[in-house]
């Protein structure tokens, strides 16, 4: 190869990505609602309005999309975090009976937590008109009710309070119990592809 056809080859080497790039053209919508061609490329300020890039013969060879507006991102997010639940769904669940056993078992547990917390709190009602009998005995005799007495009293009902909001809370789990398995019913017949029964 001579001296010139070297010079020539290096040459086009470092024009032809020039030249690759000239050909092509962009499209694009101005904030005057214009259109515009530009071998330039698309300025920042317009592209997240999305373009179309063109070869030489003027045939579009890429569309770049606009941009998502806020609300489309909201309601991709949407989406996935929906998507991400139903899979999650699908993982504890294979038939809306799996559920109803799953909701069977929880209100079960929950009952019986209920039912124990109940007895305790009876057992201290117990306890509690025990200690007043023993407290008004004191009284009738003309005695002062011993201190450890009435701190027995005060601690007997501050453990019913504190049981009374244990049941509360066990309720309101109950409840919310209930209100989610529903609605997990729902969703996996629908994602089943059948009703839930």
């Amino acid at each position: 190869m001579t001296k010139g056809a070297i010079r020539f080859t290096a040459l086009l080497t470092l024009l032809l990505p020039c030249w690759a790039s000239a050909a092509e053209l962009y499209r694009y919508v101005n904030d005057k609602g214009v259109t515009v061609l530009d071998r330039q490329g698309v300025p920042p300020q317009y592209i997240g309005k999305g373009y179309e890039v063109l070869n030489e013969q003027g045939r579009v060879v890429r569309v770049v999309p606009p941009a998502p507006t806020p609300e489309e991102v909201r309601r991709m997010l949407k989406a996935k975090e929906q998507a991400k639940s139903d899979a999650q769904l699908m993982r504890l669940y294979t038939s809306v009976d799996d559920v109803d056993r799953a909701r069977s078992r929880r209100l079960a547990e929950l009952d019986g937590l209920i039912g124990v917390t109940r007895g305790n709190l009876q057992s201290l009602r117990t306890q509690q008109d025990n200690l007043q009998r023993q407290a008004a005995d004191h009284e009738r005799a003309g005695r002062q009710v011993p201190e450890e007495l009435v701190k027995q009293i005060e601690n007997v009902k501050s453990d019913q309070r504190r049981l009374q909001k244990d049941v509360a809370r066990y309720q309101a789990l109950r409840e919310q119990a209930e209100t989610s398995f529903a609605a997990e019913r729902i969703r996996v017949g629908e994602l089943l592809g059948g009703s839930a029964r």
